[in-house]
């Protein structure tokens, strides 16, 4: 009830304060507005705005500051740090977006251009910034100065610092947006610059505004961008920021996003290079203005891409467990692999589909279609296969290592969702291929008679369904041999791996040696009635016996070398936390099987808050939504 009580206050506080805020925004604006139209509607709209909002605000914000001064659960609750840093974004992000409007009409006069080619509030006056800026900054200034004083008295801070840094890496995002787009814009003008440029030419060009608008953005982004990542880096001295999800999920996120963005160009690049040498009909202008959208992209994009992987493998690198850091760098170059695997069949099977085409429509000259079939699959091919390669070579290395590294690899989840992927894929590929090449065979056996196309489009499906099926047959190949790898490993490392169950009666040492013999059959168990001395015990690796054993047990029982098994049973006088019987028993084989097969045990542990949870889903949205944007960059600068 509490959690559904202050989700209501605090909705209402957020709600209210953003209607207060542009209710006297809008009312300012009114009275600074020189145009006579429409000012009594937009006067009586701010004003019942301000009128309606102010009440509701201080009733709700009153209430949710005496329960946080009264109780310690309502200060430090994360829902409360949610509406602080979510009311900071929601002032200081248009008091950003009102000074880049200002800035960028500014830069726009100073160039005589009309102030509709801005890039942000064409339509505004100064005015209406400043009165934005100020009110937004009034309003951040109190509640920072809130939140300022809450970090200084909070008992436990865990979830403020937790909110504190979605809010941190929202802001660096953000600024990175701005000053990627401002460079792209930037160089993207630099290719419509004709070469008896002058400095009168930036006077009413079309296309002049490109620049004017990516110098605003790169003033405004770029010093956010980097105060907000200096932040974050300076924050790195806490451990709980060094081991961060959030940051290692924005910098595969900010990696993955260049890498990708980057071949995407590389690809449009050798597209048009290819058909500009194959005798296309491109125009110089067109063919530089071509490869200049996507060499504006590309740039920007490449200097991500080498920064924040760089500041991944610093990351992966300050992980002290090897096998985990092994783990994360896995995920970068699988993912890797993934996109140049599927980018690489695209391009194979395009290339194929042009030989086709090319063989079976009774002409060896290339027209447009053509060309442009067998450009884009040559670039295709030239930009994601050595992708491929690159990445997929090293795992392949790792996984076939005859070590402990090695067997971790092979046993890699990411490694098998990636194999499996590739199945499915060649399976349902392979599928439809063998449909439309059946479908076409019966069509033309029905009908008794075959289109001019039959023999094209017969090949196509049947080079389709060879490609699907070699696919298919390497990575089962694949899968086969990384299962035969690891079932020698773990056989010899069960074998090599001995356990002492200490029978406490009542058929417990059989039933343990049964679940464990179901687990990990290789393992050797040995069933002892009574504890062994210690030099008898020193042999085995392991020892499993009951909770009421384990409390009588002698003193040096507690000296032993090996892994000590605890399972809680039902004693008088003896009751324990945990579960007791069948579901304890089998937990106890799966340890043992861990700890045989070289397994690193970790504790269970769940999400501390459901609000947590949810924070960081925002972020992963908020991330999404920054990478189709720039993905969105890449396409449509060539739609046009």
């Amino acid at each position: 009830m509490k959690t559904v009580r202050r989700l209501y206050f605090y909705a209402v506080v957020l709600i209210s304060v953003e209607v207060v805020l542009w209710g006297l925004i809008n009312l300012l604006r009114s009275i600074t507005d020189e145009t006579i139209g429409g000012a009594a509607d937009a006067l009586a709209q701010a004003m019942a705005l301000v009128l309606v909002g102010v009440p509701i605000f201080l009733f709700h914000w009153l209430w949710v500051q005496r329960s946080s001064a009264r109780e310690e659960e309502e200060r430090t609750a994360s829902l409360r740090a949610v509406f602080f840093y979510a009311l900071l974004v929601g002032t200081l992000i248009p008091v950003v977006q009102n000074l880049l409007a200002l800035i960028n009409r500014i830069f726009i006069d100073a160039v005589k251009l009309d102030a509709s080619r801005a890039i942000l509030g064409g339509s505004q006056t100064w005015s209406d910034n400043l009165i934005a800026i100020l009110m937004n900054g009034v309003v951040a200034a109190y509640f920072w100065d809130v939140l300022r004083r809450e970090w200084k008295s909070l008992p436990g801070k865990e979830n403020f610092a937790d909110v504190r840094r979605l809010y941190r890496y929202i802001w660096v995002l953000y600024g990175l947006s701005m000053t990627v787009f401002g460079a792209q814009q930037t160089l993207r003008f630099l290719f419509y610059v004709p070469s008896d440029f002058t400095p009168s030419d930036l006077t009413g060009n079309i296309g002049r505004e490109i620049l004017v608008n990516g110098i605003a953005l790169l003033v405004i982004g770029t010093p956010i961008w980097i105060y907000s990542w200096r932040i974050v880096q300076d924050s790195l001295n806490e451990t709980a920021e060094q081991d961060s999800n959030l940051r290692l999920g924005i910098l595969y996120l900010l990696a993955l996003g260049g890498v990708i963005t980057v071949l995407t160009t590389a690809a449009i690049v050798v597209d048009i290079l290819l058909r500009k040498l194959l005798g296309a009909e491109l125009s110089t202008t067109d063919f530089i203005h071509q490869l200049g959208d996507a060499i504006s992209i590309g740039v920007p994009l490449g200097a991500i891409w080498a920064y924040y992987g760089h500041w991944l493998n610093r990351h992966i690198e300050t992980i002290a467990d090897p096998v985990r850091q092994a783990g994360m760098k896995r995920v970068y170059f699988y993912l890797l692999s993934a996109l140049g695997l599927g980018g690489a069949f695209i391009g194979i099977a395009s290339l194929i589909k042009f030989i086709i085409d090319l063989t079976t429509g009774g002409s060896l000259t290339l027209d447009d279609a053509l060309r442009s079939n067998l450009t884009g699959a040559l670039s295709l091919v030239a930009a994601w296969l050595p992708l491929w390669v690159l990445t997929w070579r090293p795992m392949q290395a790792s996984a076939f290592a005859a070590n402990d590294a090695g067997d971790h690899a092979r046993r890699s989840i990411v490694r098998k969702a990636y194999l499996y992927l590739a199945l499915f894929a060649g399976v349902i590929g392979g599928m439809i291929a063998a449909v439309a090449l059946v479908f076409e065979l019966l069509q033309a056996v029905l009908k008794g008679s075959t289109e001019s196309t039959f023999v094209a489009t017969i090949l196509n499906d049947l080079q389709l369904l060879v490609l699907f099926v070699i696919l298919l047959v390497y990575h089962l190949t694949t899968l086969r041999r990384d299962g035969q790898f690891t079932a020698d490993t773990l056989a010899r490392k069960q074998s090599e791996f001995k356990v002492l169950v200490a029978d406490s009666g009542d058929g417990f040492g059989e039933s343990v040696k049964t679940e464990i013999g179901r687990l990990a059959p290789g393992v050797p168990v040995t069933v002892a009635s009574k504890m062994p001395d210690i030099e008898g015990a020193m042999q085995f690796n392991a020892m499993v016996m009951s909770g009421s054993l384990a409390v009588e047990a002698p003193d040096w029982s507690r000296s032993f070398s090996g892994s000590r098994i605890i399972i809680p049973d039902v004693t008088k006088d003896l009751i324990w936390a945990g579960g007791v019987g069948t579901q304890a028993t089998h937990q106890a084989a799966q340890i043992v099987r861990q700890l045989a097969e070289g397994q690193e045990l970790r504790k269970q542990t769940g999400i501390n808050s459901g609000w947590m949870l949810m924070i960081y889903i925002a972020a992963a949205l908020f991330g999404l939504e920054i990478l189709s944007v720039i993905v969105g960059l890449v396409f449509a600068a060539f739609i046009h």
